[in-house]
């Protein structure tokens, strides 16, 4: 089988996984998200330890790295929505549940369209084991700073829901959030780029090339995006309050020491 082959393959996994987005289309972007790591990373674990391509130890540490990270964040997403009412009235506000409900074909769009995202976000490690390339150093920097992402979004969740849980009537400004207010996302940007810079001299060709790279191009602007649409939120919501605004307008929103602290217009 041809590598292109085992892209349907893990194409289907990936689509597998996300599924669960036909139950509540908003899960195509976060619960999904998380169940479609999982799966890819099992996946390329499993061939990795069949085999079927070179073997080696640090392609198989990434693998496990993309089960914790789908693991964490699909567990934190499921718990919060389980156990915070709040925020089970806002996920139902932003996702209009009580409107018409989204047509099939829709659905199934973004299906298809996220599914090819989430294989392309993790193709770096699939295209590394494949073209049989051994570690090295530049794959261990890239665990390295995946794994600096990982617990940078593990640390900044536990941290907004403590200080939400404290108090609810203003978004979390300490710790991380001193640093930016959006730390979850950057943690999200720095495991991705841990990714794709894991496997920079591991890459053949135009066709991985520019799959390892759109991916990666893909979730920093969905990480933007998202950032943009928590300022519109947390503005209508906080805005009018001077604890607020002495917050969000000298905190970068999501890139440290970078003076942008707000994300496109929304006033």
């Amino acid at each position: 089988m041809g590598i292109w082959g085992y892209v349907g393959i893990f194409y289907l996994v990936s689509l597998i996984c996300c599924a669960v987005g036909f139950k509540k289309y908003v899960y195509f972007l976060s619960v999904g998200y998380g169940f479609s790591i999982i799966g890819l990373g099992v996946a390329y674990f499993a061939i990795s330890l069949a085999r079927v391509f070179d073997w080696n130890v640090l392609s198989c540490f990434q693998c496990c790295l993309f089960m914790i990270y789908g693991a964490r964040l699909s567990g934190f997403l499921i718990k919060r929505e389980l156990k915070n009412g709040n925020y089970r009235k806002v996920l139902k506000e932003a996702t209009k549940e009580d409107e018409k409900p989204m047509p099939v074909f829709v659905k199934i769009a973004i299906w298809l369209c996220v599914g090819i995202l989430y294989f392309a976000q993790t193709s770096p490690v699939f295209f590394r084991i494949y073209n049989g390339k051994g570690s090295d150093a530049v794959q261990l920097v890239g665990i390295i700073i995946s794994a600096a992402g990982i617990i940078l979004e593990a640390i900044s969740d536990q941290q907004k829901s403590a200080q939400k849980a404290e108090n609810p009537n203003m978004v979390a400004t300490k710790g991380l959030f001193k640093i930016v207010r959006c730390p979850n996302y950057l943690g999200e940007i720095i495991f991705w780029t841990g990714v794709l810079v894991g496997s920079l001299n591991a890459l053949h060709g135009v066709g991985q090339w520019l799959t390892a790279v759109i991916g990666w191009i893909l979730i920093v602007f969905i990480m933007f995006n998202g950032a943009q649409r928590l300022d519109r939120r947390q503005e209508k919501r906080y805005g009018d309050m001077k604890e607020y605004r002495d917050y969000a307008d000298h905190t970068p929103i999501i890139i440290p020491l970078i003076p942008v602290y707000h994300v496109g217009k929304y006033k």
